[in-house]
């Protein structure tokens, strides 16, 4: 069966950000939190996450695996969330109302993954 174009698109939007964590890594280095050892490898490791599990997705006996993991990455990201929005004078270029919409987003992201269950 193949699947509707809102999972495909689900299944990109990880790939493509996996990709952008090894492409532009720097932006990801700059919004992590002071706290968080191996910042680099962070980096690499969470992008290495969203590929293999955006990938995962289009493998019939991963794709649920995939999901739950999905799920777990976009909670394991929100510390980021929150130390973005705690030290919002150093992201300046991000409009604070953006900052704040990205705690919400990372809840609907959570629902979109589970709806597919």
């Amino acid at each position: 069966m193949a699947h509707p174009w809102h999972y495909i698109l689900m299944a990109v939007i990880y790939l493509a950000a996996g990709l952008a964590h090894w492409f532009f890594p720097k932006v990801y280095l700059v919004i992590l939190p002071p706290w968080m050892p191996w910042k680099r490898a962070v980096v690499w490791a969470s992008g290495l996450a969203e590929v293999l599990l955006g990938a995962a997705l289009f493998i019939p006996g991963l794709a649920t695996l995939a999901l739950y993991g999905i799920m777990l990455m976009l909670v394991a990201f929100l510390p980021v969330h929150a130390y973005m929005l705690r030290a919002y004078q150093k992201f300046r270029k991000i409009p604070l109302w953006a900052l704040w919409l990205r705690i919400p987003l990372q809840g609907a992201l959570i629902y979109w993954a589970y709806t597919y269950l």
